[in-house]
């Protein structure tokens, strides 16, 4: 299966509802690997390597996001793969 990469921006509420820590989870569940962070301007961005399903199926789930979130703008922009993860973290 073909390996892709994402760049996502969330816009809405999304911080403060455990926004980075439910991504943390779904991207372990999915395989996927990246990072995720908040963002100053008060949007979540992640980044996401995987197969190309399963990277599709995690920025589906970010329309929704967890309990309490509203989101109200996704924003995916693909990148090249580069394999550079070893798992998926939280960052700062």
């Amino acid at each position: 299966m073909e390996k892709v990469r994402a760049r996502v921006i969330i816009e809405g509420r999304v911080q403060g509802v455990f926004f980075r820590h439910h991504t943390q989870e779904m991207a372990f569940r999915l395989g996927l690997k990246g990072w995720v962070k908040n963002r100053r301007d008060g949007r979540v961005e992640a980044v996401l390597e995987g197969d190309q399903e399963r990277v599709d199926q995690m920025i589906q789930w970010c329309h929704r996001g967890p309990t309490g979130a509203r989101v109200t703008d996704v924003r995916a922009v693909w990148e090249d793969y580069e394999g550079e993860f070893d798992d998926f973290s939280i960052t700062y």
